[in-house]
């Protein structure tokens, strides 16, 4: 396949039953499990408070063009999550109001993209429909090509692969191979559980019992002193 302007048309999915796995998992958590560096680059924000929740359906674009995107919104299927590569680029928006509503129409359920947005009025009020983007601009993008759809993309610092689960919510987003996610849930239940543990002791007792603390404290050979009076100094 000609490389730098190819389609994939259909991918391989994880099964609907993993991914639902994923529904109210905070990506904090997630990436916790994941080496705390695995989620997308932080300039990459949510436009929405809708969480995100889908596969991984990829598209990579020259910067502020949306050639491959128009070409990617007619292959896309529902459950779906269309990520785009568009370089990181905010110059020019890569979709706006008009795309989106086609998207959920077809039952998209987001878009992540690696630039720019506009109409963020009319997608910061949508409630069922995920949206991160990098920036804002009005300018519109050019529709000129070339580009990949299906192909492994990078993300905020992220590489994606279709089929990947994406998670997403109001920390930012993350990736996560299908093979890799039963035991990363296992771990992230873990967690999960443990976090409920510690806020439930410290609503009943007021305290947060951390002794790693002081270990890390006593190894850094912290001199303690009770009391200074700087004004004497």
């Amino acid at each position: 396949m000609k490389t730098g302007c190819r389609i994939v048309k259909d991918i391989k999915r994880p099964e609907k039953t993993l991914v639902d796995q994923f529904a109210g998992v905070a990506v904090a958590n997630l990436d916790d499990c994941m080496g705390r560096m695995s989620a997308v680059h932080e300039d990459i924000v949510p436009v929405n408070k809708t969480r995100l929740l889908g596969t991984a359906f990829t598209v990579k674009v020259p910067e502020g063009d949306n050639l491959m995107f128009h070409a990617a919104m007619d292959l896309a299927k529902p459950g779906d999550v269309i990520v785009i590569d568009a370089g990181g680029d905010t110059r020019r928006s890569v979709f706006g109001e008009l795309m989106v509503t086609y998207c959920r129409m077809k039952g998209i359920r987001g878009i992540v993209v690696d630039g720019a947005v506009r109409d963020v009025d009319a997608m910061s009020k949508m409630e069922d429909f995920a949206v991160y983007a990098r920036g804002v601009t009005p300018d519109g993008p050019y529709k000129n090509g070339p580009g990949e759809i299906n192909t492994t993309v990078v993300c905020g610092g992220r590489v994606v692969n279709p089929g990947d689960i994406v998670l997403g919510d109001e920390d930012g987003v993350i990736f996560i191979r299908p093979e890799e996610a039963p035991e990363l849930l296992d771990k992230v239940r873990k967690i999960q559980e443990n976090e409920r543990k510690i806020l439930d002791t410290m609503k009943k007792e007021g305290t947060y019992i951390r002794p790693w603390v002081e270990e890390k404290l006593r190894a850094l050979g912290v001199e303690y002193t009770d009391y200074m009076d700087y004004t004497k100094c």
